[in-house]
């Protein structure tokens, strides 16, 4: 996707769309310390693994992202989360990590390396963890995520398809972005209207979004949270 400028005052307006479907959801929203130093730190999903009572802090592949963790742990922090780091030389952005069940699945690229997915998997402990090589996309999340009932979603080609279940295959790239928002609810984009509604004659519950601004800068629905239950 080629980036374009982005007008500050639409993404503003549609990040709190994307917070007020959270909350018309159920959720309760938590915001982290804004940082105009580091603009990316509203894809927030990149600086932190939970998974339980457990935050793994995330140190990015991108060294310019690295100083985005710090608000993202004191968020953490915060909420009483059990805190434990990505260690150098490792590296790991949240948007490469995708929970379908008991089995974890971690992007190999540019953002995550081997020493940072193994590192993920020892303070994961019992959770089964399987590197999944990615190709022509930012993150794993980039290119697949998971529905409610743990069913993959995604676009193959970006991906190494060998070491998966089978992938159902988004009609439009944005539709590969799913945020399972409960047991039959899910978040997508507004830029995946054939996707929406297929999962709507599957029976799920479909929120649409646009997010447009954020998609420029590659983003996606899963990038702006990170959902702590």
């Amino acid at each position: 996707m080629e980036r374009r400028p982005v007008d500050v005052a639409l993404a503003a307006r549609q990040h709190a769309a994307y917070v007020s479907a959270l909350r018309a959801a159920g959720w309760q929203v938590r915001t982290v310390a804004p940082d105009d130093d580091h603009p990316d730190a509203v894809f927030v999903e990149d600086a932190l693994v939970v998974c339980g009572d457990l935050a793994v802090v995330g140190r990015s592949g991108a060294p310019e992202r690295r100083g985005e963790a710090a608000a993202a742990e004191q968020a953490a922090r915060d909420l009483g989360l059990r805190i434990e780091r990505i260690k150098e030389p490792g590296t790991l952005d949240g948007g490469d990590v995708l929970q379908a069940g008991d089995t974890v699945y971690v992007g190999r690229g540019t953002r995550t390396n081997e020493e940072g997915i193994c590192q993920l998997a020892h303070l994961l402990g019992g959770r089964r963890v399987v590197p999944v090589d990615i190709d022509g996309c930012l993150h794993l999340k980039s290119a697949m995520t998971a529905l409610p009932d743990g069913t993959l979603i995604g676009v193959p080609e970006m991906l190494d398809t060998s070491v998966l279940p089978s992938v159902r295959v988004a009609p439009e790239p944005a539709g590969a972005h799913v945020v399972v928002l409960g047991p039959d609810h899910v978040l997508l984009s507004a830029s995946a209207p054939r996707t929406a509604e297929r999962l709507a004659a599957d029976g799920l519950r479909v929120t649409a979004v646009d997010i447009g601004e954020f998609e420029a800068l590659e983003g996606c629905v899963t990038c702006l949270s990170v959902l702590v239950r």
